[in-house]
């Protein structure tokens, strides 16, 4: 008896929720992220409307896989361990009028319904950090290797491929870039498996958000508040938030525009180039996200990266307008229920994901934190998948 099963995908721009049965997309929609972030009950309808047999949960950061009956307080696992937030941080967020936490509330909302409503039938994922397949020590200090909806891509684009080659999962040796509305990230797949990740917060500067920043500049703040890490990049450098708009800038010679698009470039390259050290058998560059189908960003990516071909994803079959990430939210549920995608589940040992986010934090000043989110994810989850080494 097939089996359906649906993925969401909370992106900067749209959620996209996409339904997949029997290896092949059934059904897929894309709401702009404001409207879901002012009525999380668009959001649920659309899910409703699927009649989903499992559901794969907004994920955020990134748990092992964790089913929804073993979740005791699904408001505060969202919130604390999905989105590595407080109550506090979002109801100053949401008073302050930024869009980003708004879209943090509206999770959190969906994310209490889905498991009060579906328990077991609901999934959560785990991000890269957890995956047992990346070194420890590429994980120092790092929360974001690679946030859930990065390795749902980065599902996606191993599978497309493997078959695109006619390769088996094993001989897949790739770099992945996701270039989303508002962060970058890319992921390093050797052999099949996940082995190192720049996620879109310790990336080079991205659209919406700074990137990676000097800890020179970092030390003179004496706050951050939690939706800082939605600001600082280049669409705010320019005050222009369409990247087309910076496109045929850069073909005019418009400046500051054809600057920030060429900074966009080379801040991409230059994270592929980091992916390549740790996985210098790639292949090719797998792009996916929404600034990655603009024509002209593939070409001067590939006249900055001569040795190693760019190719995009194809989406799985039967998918004509969804994100590659909602498609691998959805593919790695079906995978881990059973489905078709059960082997690259297997082969990429996503279900032995363990411990949290924070784990391999070892700056003193982020020990609270640490303790925090560890402690946490013990709390509220009755079965917390804890690494053993």
């Amino acid at each position: 008896m097939a089996v359906r099963v649906l993925g969401v995908d909370p992106g900067t721009k749209t959620f996209d929720v996409v339904a997949i049965e029997n290896g092949v997309v059934k059904a897929e929609k894309s709401i702009d992220t404001t409207t879901i972030a002012k009525n999380p009950e668009v959001l649920i309808s659309a899910i409703e409307a699927c009649e989903a047999d499992f559901i794969v949960a907004p994920s955020g950061y990134g748990v092992p896989v964790t089913r929804g009956d073993e979740v005791l307080d699904p408001r505060r696992f969202a919130i604390e361990v999905l989105l590595l937030s407080t109550e506090d941080d979002i109801r100053r967020g949401v008073e302050a009028g930024e869009v980003g936490i708004w879209v943090y509330d509206a999770l959190a909302k969906v994310v209490d319904y889905l498991v009060k409503r579906f328990s077991d039938r609901v999934l959560f994922l785990p991000s890269v950090i957890l995956l047992p397949t990346v070194p420890a020590y590429r994980k120092l200090n790092k929360v974001d290797m690679g946030t859930v909806d990065k390795l749902a891509a980065t599902f996606v684009a191993t599978h497309s491929y493997s078959q695109r080659e006619g390769v088996d999962y094993s001989n897949v040796n790739i770099v992945v870039a996701e270039l989303g509305f508002g962060y970058n990230a890319v992921v390093a797949v050797n052999k099949g498996k996940i082995v190192d990740g720049i996620g879109g917060t310790c990336a080079s500067v991205g659209t919406l958000t700074a990137g990676s920043l000097d800890l020179e500049v970092v030390v003179r703040v004496e706050r951050w508040d939690r939706w800082d890490v939605f600001h600082g990049g280049l669409f705010h450098y320019v005050n222009t938030f369409d990247m087309s708009d910076l496109a045929k800038a850069f073909e005019r010679g418009e400046e500051p525009l054809a600057s920030a698009f060429r900074g966009f470039i080379e801040a991409v390259a230059k994270d592929i180039m980091r992916a390549l050290v740790t996985n210098p058998r790639a292949e090719a560059v797998m792009l996916t996200g929404r600034h990655s189908r603009l024509g002209l960003v593939k070409k001067l990516l590939q006249d900055l990266l001569k040795d190693v071909e760019l190719l995009y994803v194809d989406p799985i079959k039967g998918a004509q307008m969804s994100k590659e990430a909602a498609q691998g939210y959805a593919a790695i549920g079906e995978g881990i229920v059973g489905g078709v995608f059960r082997d690259l589940v297997k082969h990429m040992e996503i279900e032995k994901a363990c411990g949290t986010v924070a784990d391999y934090l070892v700056h003193e000043k982020l020990r609270k934190f640490r303790e925090w989110i560890q402690s946490t994810y013990k709390a509220l989850v009755t079965h917390p998948k804890l690494c053993t080494t």
